[in-house]
């Protein structure tokens, strides 16, 4: 048996609006699809690149909301080209950083973290080109 490809992250979260809301118009991703779960106190909502149709993050209102942060997820990880303007761009959102700076690993690759609407970390990821 082997892995066929990444399925989604599921994270945790207290306000399924809210957090539709952070990773469509702050992240930049698509909602897909929301729907029920057998647990009638379950909402989900699946959300991925535009234009793609496969879901990348479940976000899950309903199931554990008083986890830590570290709890949910540690971190979510999105490629983009140009990660100085992407920083801008979330910024104009109000988002807080982690660390103020972009890091630059030693291959010229660069990243930077922000927190989502229930303390996730959100990665913001360039490659060396």
């Amino acid at each position: 048996m082997a892995i066929k490809k990444f399925e989604h992250v599921g994270i945790q979260v207290k306000d399924l609006v809210t957090s539709i809301d952070f990773y469509t118009n702050v992240v930049g991703l698509e909602l897909l699809k929301k729907e029920g779960h057998v647990d009638p106190a379950i909402t989900l909502a699946f959300l991925g690149i535009e234009g793609e149709g496969e879901p990348l993050v479940e976000i899950i209102e309903g199931y554990n909301p008083n986890l830590p942060a570290e709890g949910k997820v540690h971190h979510l990880a999105f490629t983009v080209e140009d990660i100085e303007a992407e920083i801008e761009r979330v910024k104009e959102h109000g988002v807080t950083f982690v660390e103020e700076a972009v890091t630059t690993l030693p291959n010229g690759a660069k990243y930077i973290f922000f927190y989502g609407p229930d303390g996730e970390w959100i990665e913001f990821f360039q490659p060396h080109i």
